[in-house]
C-alpha cells in the first residue's frame, strides 16, 4: 500500500469516526437522559466521556495532520477555496465541541451526585444539558458539510 493510500484511509477513518462517534454519543445521551434516571444517566455520560476522549480526541488530531499531507502530496494548497471553508468549519466545530467535552463531564458529575443521595436530578443538569443539545446540531451540520466538501471538492476560492 502506497504511503499516500495510507493516509487517505487514515483521512477516511478519521472522518467517519468523527460522524460516527459524535451521532452515537448523542443517540445515547439523549436517550439516556430520556428516562430521567440519575444512575442510569451518569453511567452513560461516563461511559460517553471515555469514548469523545478516546476516539473523538484521537481522529481531532489525525484529521488536519492527514489532510495536510494529502493536500501537500496531491498538490493542492491548503487556500483552495473547498479545502479553505473545510479547516474554517473544523475550527467551527471545535468552538462547539470543547464546551460540550466540559459539559458532558458536568453532567456525569451532576448525574452521580444525584444518584448518590437518591435526589431527582439538579435544575443545573437540565439547563446543561439543553446547551449540550444544542451545541450538537451546529457541530453535526459542519461535520456533514466538510465531509461533503471532501467527497465533491467544488470548485471555488475563497481568498
Amino acid at each position: 500500500m502506497a504511503i499516500l493510500d495510507l493516509v487517505r484511509w487514515i483521512h477516511v477513518i478519521g472522518a467517519t469516526v468523527l460522524l460516527g462517534t459524535g451521532a452515537g454519543i448523542a443517540f445515547f445521551m439523549v436517550m439516556a437522559h430520556r428516562t430521567r434516571d440519575p444512575a442510569l444517566i451518569a453511567h452513560v455520560a461516563g461511559t460517553v466521556v471515555v469514548a469523545d476522549l478516546l476516539f473523538t480526541t484521537t481522529a481531532v488530531i489525525a484529521q488536519p495532520i492527514s489532510g495536510a499531507v494529502l493536500a501537500m502530496q496531491i498538490g493542492w494548497p491548503l487556500s483552495t477555496g473547498w479545502i479553505l471553508l473545510s479547516l474554517v468549519l473544523y475550527v467551527f466545530t471545535g468552538i462547539f465541541w470543547l464546551p460540550v467535552v466540559w459539559i458532558q463531564l458536568r453532567l456525569r458529575d451532576l448525574a452521580r451526585a444525584a444518584a448518590k443521595r437518591q435526589h431527582p436530578l439538579p435544575p443545573q443538569y437540565h439547563r446543561l444539558f439543553r446547551i449540550w443539545f444544542a451545541c450538537g446540531f451546529p457541530a453535526f451540520g459542519a461535520v456533514l458539510a466538510i465531509i461533503w466538501l471532501m467527497l465533491v471538492r467544488p470548485p471555488f476560492e475563497l481568498i
